[in-house]
């Protein structure tokens, strides 16, 4: 079931504009969240040869752009939030494309990896196909998608100002094979902690060698 237009509008809008109001805080807040482990995790599975075409996919204030340009990647970020794009292109030196996740326009069969760390979760489900399909679309034949999302119930709405869906992995594994990905690995985050301790469900993908582009619902 699709959510009418003017519900997806007010989606976007409110939950872009919770982060632009908060966008030196966030900054300031993640700066030194330590997400090794999941870049590992993406460039440890791209199977050509190094340097990879990397899009961090909900890239805020740029953090991560940083990390794969400084091992010798080409990295592109993508964010909704106006003043996230500016701090991403300042912090990193990287192009960043400002778009809505819900009104995305992306080349074609361009990037080697998509890294979707704490992003992919603000898509309403009924829109989550699409997207995923557009991500899909996106990778070259064999690359590789990333992505880390709080895990929960399958329940969604508002949450402190912002929308999220919160799936659990027998829910988001389906939703990532209807759109044609891989499953390669999945793991709980943070490491170390018992599962009731770990909020965050990351997980990685392959487009597979050979697939064509899939229709977009």
């Amino acid at each position: 079931m699709k959510l009418p237009p003017n519900d997806l509008d007010r989606i976007s809008a409110q939950t872009l504009e919770h982060y632009s109001q908060r966008a030196a805080e966030f900054r300031d807040g993640t700066r030194d969240h330590d997400v090794s482990q999941n870049i590992a995790a993406l460039l440890g599975h791209i199977q050509t040869e190094p340097p990879f075409t990397i899009l961090d996919f909900g890239c805020g204030p740029g953090r991560d752009l940083g990390t794969f340009s400084g091992l010798g990647h080409i990295a592109i970020g993508l964010d909704g939030v106006g003043r996230f794009v500016e701090m991403a292109r300042a912090e990193s030196g990287c192009d960043v494309w400002q778009q809505d996740f819900l009104k995305l326009d992306l080349p074609d069969a361009r990037f080697d990896g998509v890294f979707a760390n704490a992003s992919l979760f603000h898509v309403p489900s009924p829109e989550l196909p699409r997207v995923l399909q557009q991500l899909h679309a996106t990778l070259k034949p064999g690359g590789v998608l990333f992505s880390s999302n709080p895990r929960g119930r399958n329940e969604e709405g508002w949450n402190n100002g912002r929308y999220g869906a919160y799936h659990d992995l027998d829910t988001w594994r389906a939703r990532m094979t209807a759109a044609g990905f891989v499953e390669l690995d999945h793991y709980y985050r943070p490491a170390g902690l018992p599962r009731e301790q770990q909020p965050w469900l990351a997980s990685v993908w392959r487009r597979p060698a050979g697939t064509a582009r899939r229709p977009h619902e």
